[in-house]
């Protein structure tokens, strides 16, 4: 039988309204949250990547709901192949790690093993056949990670020198930004 979350997510589709609306009934019912966490890391489930839809956008409004979660969610980050789950996946990689950086004690706390596993993440999806969007995100999360472990920055300059000239104009965009500050 299905769960009351596996019945909402059945019914959302890419439209951003839809989302919302069933990220606002997380939102309402916290009760939810853990069994989207993970649906989101259940790449055989049909839901998967709309779990990690409704996850990007209840993260915007309590990231925090992930802190007990974040040794599952960072150790499982190279499970998920499918690029509608990585993209928002990616979004909220960088959430946590701006997060966890912030002067603020409400901030997230990563662990050692967790910052490893955004940083191995983040860097295959760069170098990874992946869409823009989600290595932009990449981009800027390894630009965080790379102001605190000094042998970041360097390795992501190489990676965006070699493919800038393969990839579009968002890509660009991005990585000429990042390559400003890191130079």
């Amino acid at each position: 039988m299905l769960s009351e979350l596996q019945k909402k997510l059945d019914y959302v589709n890419a439209y951003r309204e839809n989302r919302l609306k069933t990220a606002q009934d997380v939102l309402e019912n916290p009760s939810l949250f853990s069994e989207l966490v993970s649906i989101c890391f259940s790449p055989e489930d049909k839901n998967n990547h709309k779990a990690c839809w409704i996850l990007e956008f209840v993260s915007y409004e309590e990231l925090h709901w992930l802190q007990p979660h974040l040794d599952f969610f960072c150790s499982n980050l190279k499970i998920l192949k499918d690029e509608s789950s990585l993209r928002p996946i990616a979004k909220v990689t960088q959430l946590l790690v701006k997060s966890h950086y912030k002067k603020n004690e409400n901030g997230i706390k990563l662990s050692e093993e967790n910052l490893q596993n955004c940083i191995e993440a983040s860097f295959d999806w760069l170098i990874n056949d992946t869409k823009v969007a989600t290595k932009a995100y990449s981009i800027r999360t390894l630009y965080i990670l790379g102001n605190y472990y000094d042998w970041i920055h360097p390795e992501l300059k190489v990676i965006i020198d070699k493919d800038f000239g393969d990839h579009s104009a968002a890509y660009k965009a991005v990585a000429k930004e990042v390559l400003k500050k890191i130079k």
